[in-house]
């Protein structure tokens, strides 16, 4: 299993709040809002351990369950929470885990208060071996394309708003799709730059169309598609990136599924 976003450990280096407490903000770096500024509170980290345990079957070593649990006890030893304290975010909203069925395996994305915090690539079990053989043919997997990754992003972070990042990465990966410069009238770039050209204008985020709107048909609106390489992946990251304030991906977004693919489709040579 490959974890897939950044994280900081929960260690004394890390910044903190005046009161000392670490808060969601320093231990997952791409979390926003009013989360980032909570303390990382002990009931929080035992749901997250138990929907970790419910997908997996044991917490996730080094994953987000992990983090906030070091990231909670020392709040609780600081005085900063209490030992049966959730955050309200999270207790109105809860945590979650959800994944998106990939040939080869699942992306696996973690949320919480709707915020994805950990995305993972879990490889089947029972996956055919590759290559070894004579050249492919029924025993070899399929990998993944472009328009499945794209969909498979619509789904992990499908209720966000389309912003202008998440335009210029999908305008990136139909480029590497379909190996045209240009934006295809009625296409899925072009779709996804009104989108995110209409909520920027938008009176409320109930108005305005999400990345699952855009991506749910990804594959049949992308006039040609490819697998997923390194490449691709890289070329994406960086529109993604660039077109963002802080610089960083989305987690769970149009870069961080596409990376998750290219690093399944990078097993082909390999038992996944």
């Amino acid at each position: 299993m490959s974890q897939g976003q950044p994280r900081r450990p929960a260690s004394s280096e890390q910044a903190q709040g005046e009161d000392g407490a670490i808060r969601y903000g320093d231990v997952f770096p791409a979390v926003r809002g009013g989360l980032a500024k909570k303390p990382v509170a002990p009931q929080d980290a035992a749901t997250m351990q138990s929907a970790e345990t419910l997908m997996f079957g044991e917490t996730v070593k080094g994953g987000p369950a992990a983090a906030m649990q070091s990231a909670s006890m020392r709040n609780e030893r600081m005085g900063a929470v209490a030992h049966d304290q959730a955050t309200d975010a999270t207790a109105e909203q809860g945590v979650s885990v959800s994944e998106t069925r990939v040939p080869g395996g699942r992306i696996v994305t973690e949320f919480v208060a709707g915020q994805a915090v950990g995305q993972y690539l879990a490889p089947n079990d029972d996956a055919p071996a590759v290559g070894g053989g004579g050249g492919g043919g029924a025993g070899a997997a399929t990998k993944i394309t472009i328009g499945e990754a794209l969909e498979a992003a619509g789904y992990a972070a499908g209720s966000r708003p389309v912003e202008l990042s998440d335009a210029a990465a999908i305008q990136a990966a139909e480029v590497r799709a379909t190996g045209l410069d240009a934006n295809i009238p009625g296409g899925l770039a072009a779709e996804a730059q009104s989108a995110a050209d209409s909520n920027a204008l938008a009176a409320s985020d109930e108005d305005k169309t999400t990345l699952g709107d855009v991506l749910s048909d990804a594959t049949r609106l992308l006039v040609n598609d490819k697998e997923v390489e390194v490449d691709d992946a890289a070329r994406v990251a960086m529109a993604e990136t660039r077109n963002k304030e802080d610089g960083t991906a989305r987690p769970g977004g149009v870069a961080a599924s596409m990376a998750t693919a290219a690093r399944i489709n990078s097993h082909s040579g390999t038992r996944m």
